[in-house]
């Protein structure tokens, strides 16, 4: 089962990828990054993207089965893509037996990437990914 480093480089060998990190979405830090960064900041990019990351997770009106009467979704969210002019941002909630706050984030080129395969492998790392 991989580490932080081999499930960040595993994604960097995917078409068009152009960063990857492993960011907590409490603290908005990146636990590992490879690649570029979004205007050359790698803990910028992690602090906006665990700011979305919080509030698809915590809300529960993006849950298919809607809120519990604790206003949680009673599905959690899996994954987020916001795209831009010439790329993706992919993000990959990582699930863990505790309560896991951690998401993949890749940063794909839109010309040279391929979204939908980058989404099942991304899952894929996600799911074997070994945090601790």
């Amino acid at each position: 089962m991989p580490g932080i480093d081999e499930s960040l480089l595993e994604a960097m060998r995917l078409p068009g990828a152009r960063g990857a990190w492993l960011v907590d979405w409490i603290s908005g830090l990146a636990l590992g990054a490879v690649g570029e960064a979004p205007g050359g900041d790698a803990e910028a990019t992690a602090a906006v993207t665990a700011e979305l990351a919080r509030h698809a997770a915590e809300s529960g009106a993006l849950a298919p089965g809607g809120p519990d009467s604790a206003g949680v979704g009673t599905s959690p969210v899996e994954d987020m893509i916001v795209t831009t002019g010439d790329a993706y941002h992919l993000i990959r909630f990582v699930s863990t037996p505790f309560d896991s706050t951690v998401f993949l984030h890749l940063w794909l080129d839109r010309n040279d990437g391929n979204l939908a395969l980058a989404r099942l492998r991304l899952g894929e790392m996600a799911g074997r990914l070994v945090l601790g």
